[in-house]
């Protein structure tokens, strides 16, 4: 027999309306409380009654974004784009901001689980099995951007791409000393994109004849001290890089900000790279991976609403170029 609420409300040891409560608006239960009955739910796999979710769904026309829009400038150019696709949709945008494009989404917990979304766009963000198990049992129509995972549309970009283009311009550039920054991750074995930037970068490297050692590898929060420390430790390295690959262009900016306070030319003694060409890229003149961020979210909704209006039936996959924008770093 199918699982009630009920039966979710004794595996979680709460009352009834806890979980209607939890099920309904989950930012009015206690994240431990609502862990709990979550972690029920997927155990016992349970699916709110199907009229009831038909209730909840009819007429809504709302779709829910969920991206880490505050701690990532570019987020804001991906919005524009599915702002722009559903203008004329007439489609309600619900966002769910989060903390860390680093970090699962261990419940998908601000979502409600009755479905009062039609559409779910997730841009970025690493999703746990629970969650997508969740999502699929729950029919819940979802298009993923930046990451891929099986059952799910996507839109994603060519990362190992990303990484070949930076590794030929130094290269290129006559470098024989590299490092690689990323943002540290607390999700193993996530997948964004296609492909891996560090894996091409190294790759391509390492078809020239030039290895990229593990401790020219560093992980670090995402944030503008915390690489530029990880560039000053890299620079007192017996034999320190003269070439950092960024993993976005807030990383990068830190690198330039180690350069700048050791008196370093740029790109005379160290040269960087960076990843999206955000306007912080333009503004510091530097060079950059481009990835058509506006164009990525116009694509992800009208996906999204191609599945929701039964135009598009199967599962679609779209990988779109990137450039190498050259300017004076």
């Amino acid at each position: 027999m199918a699982a009630t609420i009920y039966d979710v409300a004794t595996r979680a040891g709460v009352s009834i309306s806890t979980v209607s409560l939890a099920l309904n608006s989950p930012s009015r239960v206690k994240p431990a409380t609502l862990q709990r009955i979550l972690a029920a739910a997927d155990e016992l796999r349970f699916v709110p009654k199907a009229e009831a979710v038909v209730r909840a769904r009819r007429g809504v026309r709302r779709i829910g974004v969920m991206a880490p829009f505050t701690s990532y400038l570019s987020f804001a150019q991906r919005l524009n784009g599915v702002m722009h696709a559903l203008r004329a949709e007439s489609w309600e945008i619900v966002v769910y901001d989060q903390e860390s494009a680093a970090n699962s989404i261990p419940s998908l917990a601000s979502i409600p689980l009755t479905n009062t979304l039609d559409g779910l766009l997730v841009m970025s963000l690493p999703i746990d099995d629970e969650s997508a198990d969740r999502i699929l049992r729950q029919k819940l129509t979802t298009v993923l951007l930046e990451v891929q995972r099986p059952g799910f549309s996507s839109v994603a970009i060519d990362n190992a791409e990303g990484g070949r283009l930076a590794a030929e311009l130094f290269l290129r550039r006559g470098h024989t000393r590299f490092a690689y920054l990323a943002e540290a991750a607390r999700v193993p074995n996530r997948v964004l994109g296609v492909g891996s930037r560090l894996d091409a970068y190294r790759d391509t490297l390492a078809a020239a004849g030039h290895a990229l050692p593990d401790e020219h590898v560093v992980y670090v929060p995402h944030g503008i001290d915390a690489a530029k420390q990880a560039t000053h430790a890299l620079l007192d390295l017996a034999d320190p890089p003269t070439a950092v690959f960024a993993y976005d262009d807030l990383l990068a900016s830190g690198v330039l900000k180690a350069a700048r306070e050791r008196g370093l030319r740029v790109p005379a003694e160290l040269s960087v790279i960076g990843f999206d060409d955000g306007d912080i890229a333009e503004h510091l003149g530097l060079t950059t991976i481009r990835q058509p961020l506006e164009e990525s979210g116009e694509i992800a909704a009208q996906t999204l609403v191609a599945r929701l209006t039964g135009r598009q039936r199967s599962l679609q996959h779209v990988t779109l170029k990137i450039t190498l924008i050259e300017r004076e770093t």
